[in-house]
């Protein structure tokens, strides 16, 4: 049985301008100690589908309208408050994007790494504190008896991450969700955490979920990768697949994106047109607009995900005909 499985979710942000099809209709299984990553442009749902399985969405104005997302047996969609508040932040942890939003300014480092520990697990403030210790040694803080006492201010961009990553993995999460955690961090420093989590993701035999724009990053850390576009996953398969057989349009396209790849010298790639109004309802693919393989038949005609090879699947619907 998977750790994770969801089905069928739907978000949706019910504003004065209209309702907002956030996720719509997104299923997927996580097993025990895989990386799954899930990649897109900004605005595809990536960070909402998650933030749906912890409990985080606003609401109002969110709601989710259907689905379910079962950890290991418990629906988290539709269990008492008091299941939900024992598994989040103990069975599950999130690392969010913006550590400096994240943590709390008025507060001790010390005092937001113990906190969930105190609040899961029956321990004395003495022994929470040395268990910090320990995890900030482990994510690689130097002088950490003295550094634990700073205040997040006093810390750079890479090392308040590391604070986030030790806060997520001090109760030894089974599911580790990490919201783009290296956006906001020089590529030095980027290397470090991804290489950080890797490590320490085998240390605890956790599963990981990575939320990315960048195909790139998923490359060497996931065993599978979900694209998503228009709140639908658009493509899924093994991360080996995905990067020498792209099947969908959308794919192609952002792998076309990424800079590396481009010919020295030449014009960058830029995928063309805007990503769906996600406050109107679309006939057929939400990437016909953009696609540059579209036909008439694109816009109006319904498209479900399917299974194209043992590991692959994808929505596309002249991919599906053999057209393209």
């Amino acid at each position: 049985m998977p750790l994770l499985s969801v089905k069928d979710l739907r978000t949706y942000f019910h504003t004065r301008n209209g309702v907002y099809r956030a996720v719509d209709g997104v299923s997927f299984s996580l097993e025990r100690g895989e990386t799954l990553g899930i990649v897109g442009e900004s605005g595809s749902g990536k960070s909402v589908t998650c933030y749906s399985i912890m409990g985080l969405i606003p609401q109002p104005p969110g709601r989710i309208e259907s689905g379910s997302a079962v950890f290991d047996g418990t629906d988290l969609l539709r269990c008492p408050p008091e299941v939900s508040r024992s598994i989040r932040g103990k069975r599950i942890a999130m690392i969010f994007q913006d550590p400096m939003t994240s943590l709390n300014p008025y507060l001790r480092i010390s005092e937001q790494l113990i906190e969930p520990l105190r609040i899961h697990e029956p321990i004395s403030r003495k022994a929470a504190l040395d268990r910090a210790l320990l995890m900030l040694d482990a994510v690689g803080i130097n002088d950490a008896a003295k550094r634990i006492h700073y205040y997040p201010h006093e810390f750079s961009g890479g090392m308040r991450q590391r604070v986030m990553i030790a806060m997520a993995l001090i109760t030894q999460p089974e599911l580790l969700i990490a919201d783009e955690p290296t956006t906001a961090l020089d590529v030095t420093v980027q290397a470090q955490i991804l290489e950080l989590i890797k490590r320490l993701q085998k240390e605890f035999h956790m599963a990981v979920i990575f939320i990315t724009h960048d195909l790139g990053v998923v490359s060497g850390l996931c065993d599978r990768v979900q694209v998503m576009y228009g709140g639908k996953i658009v493509e899924t398969a093994s991360t080996r697949s995905l990067f020498y057989e792209p099947r969908h349009p959308y794919t192609r396209a952002l792998q076309q994106s990424i800079p590396s790849l481009q010919q020295k010298g030449g014009d960058l790639f830029t995928i063309p047109g805007m990503p769906p109004d996600l406050s109107k309802p679309t006939p057929g693919c939400s990437f016909a607009p953009r696609c540059l393989h579209a036909t008439d038949a694109c816009f109006v005609q319904p498209v479900e995900l399917k299974t194209c090879a043992s590991d692959h699947s994808q929505s596309c619907r002249r991919v599906q005909n053999g057209e393209i």
